[in-house]
């Protein structure tokens, strides 16, 4: 039974791309309270992105029901637009548009939320622009408002991803692999950040990872994909080597870590 108090929850979701002989997800049943700090490891291919993407309503599951916030999900585009301002979502590879601003590239993230007229014109409010300008002071970005996103490092523009995202005003973020593109210590800076929202905020928050020691440090609940199935939910400090064997076919976590870097 779908959970009403929780951010998410899966019942029976099945999802496939090609037919019911090659799913993605198989039978998962999860349940994320509110205020969760979780991390999705798996290896490629068991369906981290799959998942996090039905947390949303950018794929409907194929079978099952999948809830946000109480909400279930359907094809019903008034649902879908109501599940999607709840949930922001932060990329691999960032998703801004490389000719606007840092602070246009924010401010993109209040457009769902604005009346059709002004969205469509791009016509923000002195307060909200005002707003924008607080979202990149609060992720580190103060005094780069002006700069083009194509001028930005990997870690600069992370950082606008997550301002735009928080620019939703969402209770859910969901970030997809989010710094598998950029060098460890600006890794650790970006989850730290993460991590500090999910804290100030109360926002619940899904990371996927493949880095193993970063799931340990930052998340606070592991759940594990194997083969579209949950194989292991657990709380990141009972984590075990036996654990990541399962996950990673026998490799250890210092192998592991070494073949994905």
């Amino acid at each position: 039974m779908i959970s009403p108090e929780a951010a998410i929850s899966f019942q029976n979701v099945y999802q496939t791309y090609k037919g019911p002989q090659d799913a993605v997800l198989k039978g998962v049943n999860l349940t994320i309270p509110p205020s969760d700090f979780c991390v999705i490891l798996g290896r490629s291919g068991m369906g981290k992105s799959t998942l996090l993407r039905c947390m949303n309503g950018l794929v409907l599951p194929y079978e099952g029901s999948v809830a946000v916030c109480g909400q279930q999900l359907s094809r019903e585009k008034t649902v879908l637009r109501h599940i999607r301002r709840r949930t922001g979502m932060i990329f691999q590879n960032y998703n801004l548009v490389n000719r606007l601003t840092a602070l246009e590239n924010v401010m993109c993230g209040m457009l769902p939320g604005m009346p059709f007229h002004r969205a469509m014109l791009g016509l923000f409010t002195a307060e909200e622009t005002a707003r924008g300008l607080a979202l990149l002071r609060e992720v580190g970005l103060e005094g780069f408002a002006d700069h083009r996103a194509d001028r930005l490092s990997g870690g600069q523009k992370q950082r606008v991803g997550i301002a735009r995202a928080l620019a939703q005003n969402p209770e859910i973020i969901l970030a997809d692999e989010p710094v598998a593109s950029l060098d460890p210590v600006t890794s650790g800076e970006i989850l730290n950040l993460l991590k500090a929202i999910n804290r100030k905020n109360g926002l619940t928050v899904i990371v996927s990872l493949h880095q193993i020691e970063l799931a340990r440090t930052y998340g606070e609940r592991i759940i594990a994909l194997l083969e579209g199935k949950v194989a292991i939910d657990k709380p990141a400090g009972q984590l075990t080597e036996g654990d990541i064997g399962r996950i990673y076919g026998g490799c250890g976590a210092r192998g592991r870590e070494e073949r994905v870097s």
